[in-house]
């Protein structure tokens, strides 16, 4: 699309007023505040996954996360949000590293546990260890172990970008989703 400069106010032009759309212009009852962003955003369906690294003492951190995306095949790459206050971007931008799980349609409490702020966590699954010392859940559909290569201001969100080192395919056919402000599952 091309950007036109506007001609508002220019002797011998005329601007063209498109009628409001009132679909658009009626009151939804969603407001733009905390609590209506998280409404609309949750109409988005995503996948879940959890976010596991290692900190320099050696103990495993994780947390689930449905703010991932892929971004690039060459380099491989992908990237994820996590809060600037979450012990999590501490010990990634200390450490460097981490793994992302993608969750199967049956760890729904596998996503709880992660998302509590004083859960059992790695409780909650059997891990092992990648290549780079980060916790793989070994129930997961699959992950991907990667290294920290950007980090961007996203507001009160960080945007953490990793390139892909190492993948593989774990178990089960279906991920888990989440809509809504609830985990759901595919039906084909």
């Amino acid at each position: 699309m091309i950007a036109r400069p506007s001609t508002a106010g220019v002797p011998g032009t005329r601007t063209a007023r498109k009628a409001a759309d009132p679909a658009m212009t009626q009151d939804t009852g969603v407001t733009l505040d905390s609590y209506g962003l998280r409404r609309i955003f949750g109409l988005f369906a995503t996948g879940v996954t959890v976010i596991t690294s290692i900190g320099s003492d050696g103990n495993w951190i994780g947390k689930t996360v449905n703010s991932f995306t892929s971004v690039s095949l060459a380099p491989p790459r992908v990237l994820f949000c996590v809060h600037q206050d979450s012990p999590m971007l501490h010990v990634l931008r200390e450490r460097r590293v981490f793994a992302v799980n993608i969750l199967e349609e049956g760890q729904e409490g596998v996503s709880r546990a992660f998302a509590s702020r004083n859960g059992p966590r790695f409780g909650a699954t059997e891990c092992s260890t990648g290549d780079t010392g980060v916790p793989i859940l070994n129930e997961a559909l699959g992950f991907l172990e990667c290294h920290v290569v950007a980090e961007h201001d996203g507001g009160d969100h960080a945007i953490v970008i990793g390139q892909v080192a190492r993948v593989g395919r774990l178990r089960g056919e279906r991920p888990l989703t989440f809509f809504n402000s609830a985990h759901t599952r595919l039906i084909s």
